[in-house]
């Protein structure tokens, strides 16, 4: 490769599905650069970041951990994001702020469908990335069938740079393909080797192809090519460099992190062909006014010991410690190495740092001093598809649980929390179940908080199948003023989605006009809780006639008349229980959708149709609907059955009447509480 000139300090991602060794992967990187000396393990807990309880209890990543290092000179922040599909928030917004994301993936071609959603937003925000197939010392497929199960998923064409060399059916070595030099696996220190004989028409094979689909983008390239003239190492290497900062291509490497081979490898590549932090800048469209310094914040947090901390890329000039940005003071500037802190005095460009207590500033800001700093727009959280019903263990501790839930929601956008005005639960929604369990986990371990939670009510309702008139009394003397109200009602079904409606056609004075809005508010009352327990909609009543007593009658007494007129009515309007149906649009790979068909069936589910998901290749989009019981716990058995990357998107579409045996289950169960 040609000599390089030392780069401002750039940043790269590290993503990939949950189990293919990302935090591994980071570990060796920062043994191999010195900012480590001793590789930490996952199931033994002493690793770099993943030091959080609920990281250390299910030995898996829960947040982001930032790491800086340095290699052969140039500054480097690596971002190990969390794998897990219902995580997958984290990943999102570090992409954002990244030169360069490093696509962690299994040697196994059955595990690729896993890296389907992180290969198409990288796609599609047009992020440059690279390759890396991992535990390949454990591998028994072949890299071949891994990659062409991969480029299924993706939109860019995926090109091997090496050529793996085996002995037996062990991978231990690879030959670089521009250079032909071959190198024999031994951690880090990978030792050149001659390149064995027997690949050597491979090598020639994967060689050309690689070339050809680098001169696809250079026409200079093609035209040597197609002259037979051989391009010099060098130029190969810048075209490759070049192709890659402009995302137009993804090259594709190999090792095994636990045991330190191909990481060299990676990291030169990283070090060569990524992009710089300007170049970044401009792919994002982010610029300050002049040469100000401006920082994207891509993930907030917070601790008791630190309070909060804002992390934050620095793009343009420098922000130092103590400056004003977009109105709020920085009161602290750490450099991070895992849960490792150095205080700084000022971040420079292209530098990842955390800032601190910067209130009212969340995730995806542009910070500067002139508060004037330009950016593409950020992208909008995921949708949640979990929720559970959840209500603090004391009483006394519901408001502490308020603002505890306020900054877990900054944290991670990804979540919400919200009351159901028709159950009158407090739900917290989420990506999954164990997405919520480490929310409610960093409750009880950050703020000393236990918070139970059940599967959230179904906000059922109740209407009317036949019309009723009904006449109530109500009549009271106790000493002094009466209480008198007499009202005759028309009480009649209206249309699915009509709500409420109330009218009076008194004649002659029988009933005052200050009484109507009474016996209006009376009938409302009854109908928060009708004969079959639930709330009742799509119902209109009349008021026809009535009688009041010019001493004793009162707004009090007219609205206990209309509610008794309800309560008496109601049950002879033959009452139904209606359930909610919602519209849903369920996302899956193609050879998935008959499973999602037989799976619609199987929850009482209409389907409305499937068509191919627009700029999804191989993807289809099934459109159904679902009973809202049959919506909550959805997302575990669509993942399941779609090896993880199933998704879907909902929304309420009517109320629909629901008898039978599961019915009386529901009403039954409901009048037991």
């Amino acid at each position: 490769m040609t000599k390089k000139s030392p780069s401002a300090p750039r940043c790269a991602a590290i993503v990939g599905p949950y189990l293919s060794g990302k935090t591994t992967l980071l570990e060796s990187l920062l043994v191999e650069t010195g900012a480590t000396h001793r590789k930490g393990s996952v199931t033994e807990g002493s690793t770099v970041g993943d030091s959080s309880p609920e990281a250390r209890a299910r030995q898996m990543s829960t947040e982001p951990n930032v790491a800086s290092a340095t290699y052969l000179g140039d500054a480097w922040t690596f971002i190990d994001c969390p794998g897990s599909v219902e995580l997958m928030q984290d990943a999102l917004d570090a992409i954002g702020v990244v030169d360069i994301a490093v696509v962690v993936v299994e040697g196994s071609p059955d595990k690729a469908l896993a890296a389907t959603r992180l290969l198409k937003v990288l796609d599609e925000r047009n992020v440059p990335h690279v390759l890396f197939i991992n535990k390949m010392d454990a591998a028994d497929a072949r890299v071949q069938d891994t990659l062409e199960a991969l480029q299924n998923l993706s939109d860019r064409p995926l090109v091997l740079r090496e050529v793996p060399i085996r002995e037996g059916d062990n991978v231990t070595g690879f030959v670089d393909l521009v250079s032909k030099r071959a190198f024999k696996f031994g951690g880090a220190a990978d030792e050149e080797i001659e390149a064995p004989a027997s690949i050597a028409e491979r090598v020639e094979a994967d060689r050309t192809v690689l070339l050809e689909a680098l001169a696809d983008f250079n026409d200079d390239l093609m035209e040597k090519l197609l002259e037979d003239q051989v391009p010099a190492i060098d130029e190969i290497y810048d075209h490759l460099g070049e192709v890659l900062r402009q995302g137009l291509m993804v090259p594709v490497f190999f090792g095994s992190a636990e045991q330190a081979d191909g990481i060299t490898r990676l990291l030169k590549v990283l070090r060569h062909e990524s992009a710089e932090p300007a170049q970044t800048a401009e792919r994002l469209g982010i610029k300050g006014q002049g040469d100000e310094g401006v920082a994207r914040v891509f993930k907030t947090s917070h601790s008791g010991s630190t309070g909060k901390l804002s992390y934050a890329r620095v793009f343009g000039g420098d922000i130092p410690d103590g400056a004003t940005v977009n109105g709020v003071r920085i009161a602290g500037m750490f450099r991070l190495l895992g849960s490792q802190t150095e205080k700084l005095s000022k971040a420079g460009h292209g530098e990842v740092v955390a800032l601190g207590r910067l209130e009212d500033i969340d995730t995806g800001a542009l910070l500067s001093v002139s508060g004037k700093a330009e950016g593409g727009a950020w992208t909008a959280p995921l949708t949640p598809v979990y929720a559970l019903a959840i209500h603090a263990g004391k009483r006394d501790d519901e408001v502490k649980m308020a603002s505890a839930l306020a900054k877990l929601v900054e944290e991670d956008p990804s979540l919400r929390y919200e009351p159901n005005p028709d159950t009158g639960e407090l739900l917290l929604r989420g990506q999954g179940e164990t997405h919520l369990k480490i929310a409610l986990e960093r409750l009880k371990h950050r703020n000393n908080l236990e918070v139970a939670s059940e599967r959230p009510q179904v906000a059922y309702k109740e209407s009317i199948r036949k019309p009723v008139s009904q006449h109530a009394r109500h009549k009271k003397q106790s000493g002094g003023h009466g209480q008198f109200g007499d009202v005759h009602v028309d009480i009649k079904p209206l249309p699915r989605g009509s709500g409420f409606e109330f009218a009076e056609k008194i004649h002659g004075g029988s009933v005052p006009k200050q009484y109507f809005p009474a016996v209006e508010a009376g009938v409302k009352d009854y109908l928060k809780q009708g004969p079959l327990g639930f709330p009742v909609v799509d119902v209109a009543v009349t008021l026809t006639d009535g009688q009041y007593h010019a001493v004793d009658s009162s707004e009090q007494a007219f609205r206990t008349a209309g509610s008794l007129a309800m309560r008496e009515g109601m049950p002879k309007c033959n009452p139904v229980l209606l359930e909610p149906i919602f519209h849903v649009d369920i996302s899956v790979p193609s050879e998935f959708t008959s499973r999602v068909q037989r799976l619609v069936s199987g929850r009482r589910g209409q389907i409305l149709g499937f068509d191919a998901k627009p700029g999804w290749k191989g993807w289809d989009e099934v459109s159904v609907q679902l009973p809202e019981a049959e919506t909550q716990d959805l997302i575990n058995e669509l993942r399941s059955l779609s090896q993880g990357t199933g998704s879907f998107e909902l929304r309420f579409d009517h109320l629909q009447e629901f008898t039978g045996k599961e019915a009386d289950q529901v009403i039954a169960a409901h009048a037991a509480e």
